[in-house]
């Protein structure tokens, strides 16, 4: 490629900003489409050199024609500025999705923090385990499971992910404009969602789990379970179309019940079958059984509040400035208010500001504003997510009350907000049914508990899913791992 070339190049993706741009569409549920048409426009602002137009065109502008736009009558149509966009949406989705990856080192450190010191290698382990298997298992099914071609609106399993370039998956044929991303660009995006559900049952079932079991039902989950229930919603499934042409389908923007709710239903599934940690209900009461490290949980939820941004923002589908700069604000705002009403709420319960219930809190407005970030209000998102960090405070204290142990507060935030967050994109939305939503959270929370249920229960009954009380003592480093986290300390 020639300077000049690169040059054109350059310039052509950074004025993407000050180009006029169409609306298009917003929600992480549109499924790949046929190209849309675009309008025609000026080409790019700078002229090829004499040479250039005599010869050869550049580079880029081959780019350009490769990408074969035409008009309903089958006339070239010049594509350059929306070439541009295009080129800078992908690029934004593979940010995007690179910031998703880094929440799992969030609930990686989150969920170490919580737990006891004789137990951190096991829960990191098992976070590496599941970020592997999760990108794995959705390019050899999980992807066309999730987005099946051939579909009865409930059950598909799909193949290997093959060249996803093919048939112009690298091109905006692959999805238009409201999908602006390649094949490749789609895969890598909602891969990096994919683990999350297994993620979050980790931190509900940490310090008593046997990890082999552990393993092979997180395997399951993420490969099957969490991908045939996404289908539902965002693969063109039964809930995409409730009522028909005329009807109000149900609407998750970013996944409050399709990836948070999935996964604390199906931690709650596994909780209630691994019973709680030895020592934590006795006769007396509620033993706290405290974490090791509040920096290191610290530090967890601030990675996830900055991956979450890539989360939500990455469901925009595009680098469309207006829905992109709403969704950013809705989003920190409904964090900031969970954990202020969080850290109100639980030092006017339990007498003391709690770093730990300010934590979840913040988690708990982030769950609440997923399914909604891009149709609310700030007020909206505001109130969504202040209510999210008082369900988290009062979730959690409940849980303890029935004896259902949950070491992290899992099934709170994301169970228990994840509902909380679908209601209202009813409420604070416009044009969104109750109804409509009230369903999809049944059928996704039903389906999560049920898969789970089984699942884990049929690991249960042919291999165990409980380490014994003497390795629980000991602690799972030492007792599966053969290894404590710190070597400069025997406590």
């Amino acid at each position: 490629m020639t300077l000049r070339a690169l040059a054109l190049a350059a310039a052509a993706c950074f004025a993407v900003p000050l180009m006029p741009l169409t609306s298009f569409s917003q929600e992480e549920e549109a499924a790949p489409a046929p190209t849309e048409e675009v309008a025609e426009t000026p080409a790019a602002a700078v002229e090829p050199a004499p040479e250039e137009a005599a010869n050869e065109p550049s580079e880029y502008q081959a780019l350009v024609d490769d990408y074969n736009a035409v008009d309903d009558d089958g006339n070239p149509v010049d594509v350059s500025e929306a070439f541009d966009f295009f080129t800078v949406s992908m690029l934004w989705t593979v940010i995007a999705a690179s910031m998703v990856f880094m929440m799992h080192l969030g609930f990686s450190t989150l969920e170490a923090g919580l737990c006891q010191q004789k137990n951190v290698v096991n829960i990191l382990f098992k976070n590496v385990f599941i970020i592997c298997i999760g990108l794995l298992t959705y390019a050899f099914v999980g992807f066309n499971t999730h987005y099946p071609g051939e579909f009865n609106g409930f059950f598909s399993i799909g193949g290997p992910i093959g060249d996803l370039n093919d048939a112009n998956g690298k091109t905006w044929a692959y999805g238009g404009l409201g999908l602006a991303m390649t094949g490749y660009g789609d895969f890598i995006f909602q891969a990096m969602f994919a683990a999350t559900a297994a993620t979050i049952v980790s931190g509900a079932v940490a310090e008593r789990v046997k990890l082999p079991s552990f393993m092979i039902f997180a395997t399951i989950l993420v490969a099957f379970g969490y991908t045939i229930a996404g289908s539902w919603h965002w693969g063109g499934g039964f809930l995409s179309t409730l009522g028909g042409e005329d009807g109000i389908a149900f609407k998750d923007f970013a996944g409050s019940t399709v990836v948070h709710g999935f996964g604390g239903a199906a931690a709650l599934a596994c909780v209630l079958l691994l019973g709680a940690r030895r020592g934590k209900y006795t006769k007396d009461g509620i033993k706290p059984i405290l974490g090791h490290s509040m920096p290191m949980a610290t530090i967890g939820v601030f990675l996830l509040f900055f991956g979450w941004f890539g989360f939500n923002g990455g469901s925009v589908l595009s680098a469309n400035p207006g829905p992109l700069g709403l969704v950013f604000t809705t989003t920190a705002l409904a964090a900031a208010a969970g954990g202020f009403t969080s850290i109100i709420t639980s030092w006017f319960v339990i007498k003391k500001p709690d770093l730990s219930m300010a934590l979840n809190g913040i988690l708990g407005g982030l769950v609440s504003i997923t399914a909604a970030a891009d149709v609310v209000s700030v007020m909206g998102a505001i109130i969504a997510g202040g209510i999210g960090g008082v369900l988290v405070v009062f979730s959690i204290l409940f849980f303890d009350k029935i004896k259902i142990d949950d070491p992290v507060g899992a099934i709170s935030v994301h169970g228990v907000c994840g509902i909380w967050g679908t209601l209202a994109v009813a409420i604070f939305g416009e044009g969104f049914s109750m109804v409509s939503q009230i369903i999809g959270i049944v059928s996704i929370y039903g389906f999560a508990f049920i898969f789970s249920l089984i699942v884990f229960g049929i690991i249960k009954a042919v291999m165990g899913v409980r380490v014994d009380a003497q390795e629980e003592d000991e602690g799972l480093d030492i007792a599966e791992h053969g290894s404590p986290a710190y070597t400069n300390s025997h406590s």
